[in-house]
């Protein structure tokens, strides 16, 4: 899950940042509205945390933006003030839920692995491609109950893949979900290749099913799969 911290709080954003990484999430941070909206325009993420008061700028437009951008999007409000209208005027903008500081990182992140699973798996813990299936609750996946050891990153590599089935995912793409943004500074993603050929393989060797198609010269999606 690839989440954006915006708070221009450095202490609170350092620690939402470390929180959640320990607990499985790849993190980038904006510290103010216009490198949020730089990174909202340039990036795709799961999830994003707003505050609404930041230093150039409203975060509830932001808000607005990524609903006009990325639909799909999990968004948390993120605000001092505990006042109903802020509540419903976030709330009527799109976003998924509201919570004022302050707060527990744990109470944090449960809320988004909520919006993530209302969002991506249609509020299951799991998510099928045919006969495999990956359990986000415990980060395993099982072809028809047999355990398939993967990596971390050929684990969020195979979400990425589930939870886009129609979509053909540069290695960009790739790249950007599961390394971060600062990754598109990077020289080639050719590294992308590496890793997709190593979940093939692992598949590949526990359900005889290739489920990954590479289209030319573009990047790859996954198969139909009945």
């Amino acid at each position: 899950m690839k989440v954006l911290v915006v708070e221009d709080q450095l202490e609170l954003s350092k620690n939402i940042e470390a929180y959640l990484k320990n607990d499985g999430f790849h993190v980038s941070c904006a510290y103010d509205y216009f490198t949020a909206s730089d990174k909202i325009a340039a990036f795709e993420y799961d999830l994003v945390i707003i505050d609404l008061m930041l230093p150039d700028g409203y975060g509830m437009d932001l808000l607005y933006s990524l609903r006009a951008n990325q639909k799909n999007v999990g968004t948390i409000i993120l605000s001092a003030k505990n006042s109903l209208d802020d509540k419903v005027r976030g709330l009527d903008a799109g976003a998924d839920d509201y919570l004022a500081k302050p707060f527990h990182l744990i109470e944090l992140s449960s809320r988004l692995k909520a919006i993530y699973r209302t969002r991506k798996l249609q509020g299951e813990n799991s998510i099928s491609i045919g006969n495999i299936k990956l359990y986000t609750d415990v980060y395993e996946v099982k072809f028809e109950e047999q355990k398939i050891d993967l990596t971390k990153k050929e684990y969020e590599m195979l979400l990425f893949f589930a939870t886009n089935p129609k979509r053909v995912l540069t290695k960009q793409n790739i790249a950007e979900h599961l390394w971060g943004d600062y990754i598109d500074q990077a020289d080639s993603y050719d590294f992308v290749y590496q890793h997709i050929k190593n979940l093939r393989r692992k598949i590949e060797k526990a359900s005889q099913m290739d489920i990954i198609e590479t289209v030319y010269g573009v990047g790859y999606k996954l198969k139909s799969i009945n």
